[in-house]
């Protein structure tokens, strides 16, 4: 099972990079950051840079004559040859005066005539669903959504984990400041009701990394279809068993946001506002390896062990957030047992911090 996490990673690492090639530029959800200048003070800063192009032309053009004259001086070429090089630099830059000029006039009506601004098309190198190809062409100036109902972001969690069952509490077997987890996702989010944002539906894709740290120089032994924590024969300086699972995270979130509207369209901002999230998770463990670092004879040993520990296969659980904007205080719970087949079922449980990137 262990073979195909790098290319989960990278699966998942493409998902991202196309999340954010999707995004647009503009902020949509709280109407900052517009890609678009004012119009008005763009159409200014285009009428300024009229007036400077006929003096940037002559400037080119008095350069040319100079350089023309020089090779007249050393005898490069004729005085004819020189009078025909000079009305040709001549006519250059008069045409390249008309050619800037039009090319201006014709953003400034451009501008004239579009009240949101405009922005020339960009190609963007990068992996899309749109297209495979490595390229992707991005048109900005499409037609904006008025009512845009799904969002994505990218989203990192991380903290402290645990395993716990019947009648245990936190770090009776495991360290508790030495055992942690990691998640990194893509999520999407859905306004749920039509005339608000007070609940949304939030749903996505993720990596989970639970690390335990077994205590008093145990690790973990699989005998068959047991696995058990017995005492290493020597002192170990670190131990960590880990387990990646990729999952689909699912939550309803629920809190106040600002509705935002414009001339064309219309968004809701939860920034800087409360949230809560509930709900839960289901996916499959992908990799399961442990670590041990002692000393042998004098010598440093580092040793990984990739197999399948009895682990669980397929995981799922409940979790929760709460959190003010993008930062918010994040907790879940594996409902299914750390190991299959145990006498004593264990789950894991994690507390950390969780960051939803727009």
């Amino acid at each position: 099972m262990n073979t195909i996490t790098k290319p989960l990673v990278l699966l998942i690492l493409c998902l991202i990079v196309s999340n954010v090639n999707a995004q647009e530029t503009q902020q949509d959800s709280t109407g900052n950051n517009m890609p678009f200048r004012e119009n008005g003070l763009e159409i200014d800063r285009l009428i300024e840079l009229k007036k400077t192009i006929e003096n940037e032309e002559r400037e080119f053009l008095k350069a040319e004559v100079e350089n023309i004259n020089r090779r007249l001086d050393v005898g490069g070429i004729t005085k004819d040859d020189a009078e025909i090089l000079k009305k040709e630099a001549a006519k250059k830059r008069a045409l390249n005066i008309e050619n800037r000029m039009a090319i201006l006039d014709n953003k400034i009506a451009l501008l004239e005539r579009n009240d949101d601004g405009y922005s020339d098309e960009t190609v963007q190198f990068g992996f899309s669903f749109e297209k495979f190809t490595g390229i992707n062409i991005n048109p900005k100036n499409k037609s904006r959504v008025y009512d845009k109902r799904t969002t994505s972001d990218l989203v990192f969690a991380a903290g402290f984990n645990n395993a716990i069952g019947d009648g245990q509490k936190i770090g009776d077997e495991y360290s508790f400041m030495g055992s942690g987890f990691i998640e990194l996702g893509v999520a999407w989010k859905t306004r749920l009701l039509k005339e608000s944002n007070a609940v949304r539906l939030k749903y996505g894709v993720s990596l989970q990394w639970n690390k335990l740290t077994p205590k008093n120089d145990q690790y973990f032994v699989q005998d068959g279809n047991i696995t058990n924590l017995e005492a290493f024969p020597s002192e170990l300086s670190d131990v960590e068993f880990r387990i990646t699972n990729l999952v689909v995270p699912i939550h309803f979130e629920f809190g106040p946001s600002k509705k935002i509207e414009r001339k064309n369209y219309f968004r809701y901002s939860a920034e800087n506002h409360f949230k809560v999230g509930i709900g839960g998770y289901a996916g499959f463990n992908i990799g399961t390896q442990q670590k041990l670092r002692f000393k042998e004879d004098g010598n440093r040993v580092k040793q990984k062990i990739r197999r399948n520990y009895n682990t669980t296969p397929f995981v799922y659980g409940v979790s929760a957030y709460v959190g003010y904007g993008g930062l918010g205080i994040y907790a879940k719970y594996d409902l299914n047992p750390v190991f299959e087949n145990q006498t004593f079922d264990q789950h894991n449980l994690s507390l950390g911090f969780r960051f939803d990137l727009d």
